[in-house]
């Protein structure tokens, strides 16, 4: 599938990962909606038409819901119908199941991370397949759109302080080759990229002590991974007609340290 006067939901699109697949599918000339608690203004005022914003919790069920019917009003009035989905939000708050003064980790902590990064990502999913199912069939193939899930190293190498998480991305791992043989019916292809440390909010707002653990993991290229490169495999996913049902470690050969202190 060729991303160009296509339109493309991407969850978590103001910032990070989505904002480098926005630039990078805007550049390739697809449409961009995205869904976002906060807007990005340099995005929109680089992109005009090409973009529409929709400010969303991706755990809340009544913003997907609003935000995914919006979009489809938009794609009526540019005439680029639906090619897929990137469900990039996510969050990573450091919590121990038992803290160090014998505090359990928060129910409300764990549901909030389950409910964004999991939960969120297949209830927009499930929302925009809705229409997806319906947008004609092209190519000899009749596929109709390509849905990419971000997971993480995390899913398979959890590291102290970050159990919901990993469980999180462990769940859209599992999902990934469930969703595709689901949605193989319809034409609709599903794979997920499982990132290591990239440059990103997240990684910016990591301890120098933290980062100091990750920086003695890394191999070739001896860095973080750039917004760019997790758009490259993004795109390589919307591309090419035979990937489904795949998982790509973006990793560097990085693995993530057992914990995030020296």
């Amino acid at each position: 599938m060729k991303p160009e006067n296509r339109t493309f939901i991407i969850s978590g699109g103001s910032s990070g990962l989505g904002l480098a697949t926005a630039y990078a599918l805007l550049e390739a000339g697809a449409f961009v909606s995205v869904f976002d608690i906060q807007e990005n203004s340099d995005l929109f005022s680089k992109s005009d038409r090409h973009v529409k914003f929709f400010k969303t919790d991706v755990s809340n069920e009544s913003d997907v819901n609003d935000a995914v019917e919006g979009t489809m009003a938009w794609t009526q009035s540019t005439g680029a119908q639906l090619g897929g989905i990137i469900a990039a939000a996510g969050i990573s708050p450091f919590c121990r199941t038992i803290d160090d003064e014998g505090n359990p980790h928060p129910l409300e902590d764990w549901n909030r991370v389950i409910g964004v990064n999991l939960t969120g990502a297949f209830n927009l999913t499930r929302l925009a397949c809705k229409y997806l199912t319906k947008v004609p069939p092209e190519g000899p193939d009749g596929e109709r759109g390509s849905i990419v899930l971000v997971s993480s190293v995390a899913a398979t190498e959890g590291t102290v302080g970050f159990v919901a998480y990993s469980a999180s991305k462990g769940g859209i791992l599992s999902a990934t080759l469930a969703l595709a043989r689901d949605l193989a019916q319809y034409g609709i292809r599903v794979n997920c990229i499982a990132p290591g440390p990239f440059t990103s909010g997240m990684t910016d707002s990591l301890p120098d002590k933290a980062r100091e653990c990750f920086n003695r993991e890394l191999f070739f290229p001896n860095r973080f991974g750039i917004g760019h490169e997790f758009a490259q495999a993004v795109k390589f996913l919307i591309e090419c007609g035979y990937a489904n049902g795949a998982t790509i470690d973006l990793t560097g050969a990085t693995r993530v340290p057992t914990r995030l202190d020296p």
